[in-house]
């Protein structure tokens, strides 16, 4: 496993924390579950691309 994946879920994560205290200090509550939604959408894809590439490896050492 790369470091740059965690890193990258890490930062998506932060991002996402920042925008949404702007989000709630601006009395916008709507849009800031929205972009933590978008962040959970976002992290839960790359976790799925993860996870089909670690089937296919399994794959092809088992020669399923």
């Amino acid at each position: 496993m790369d470091i740059n994946i965690i890193f990258r879920v890490a930062g998506i994560g932060i991002l996402v924390s920042v925008l949404c205290i702007v989000l709630k200090q601006a009395n916008k509550e709507e849009q800031a579950q929205l972009l933590t939604l978008a962040g959970v959408v976002v992290v839960l894809i790359i976790v799925v691309q993860l996870m089909n590439q670690l089937f296919t490896t399994v794959r092809s050492v088992f020669g399923l």
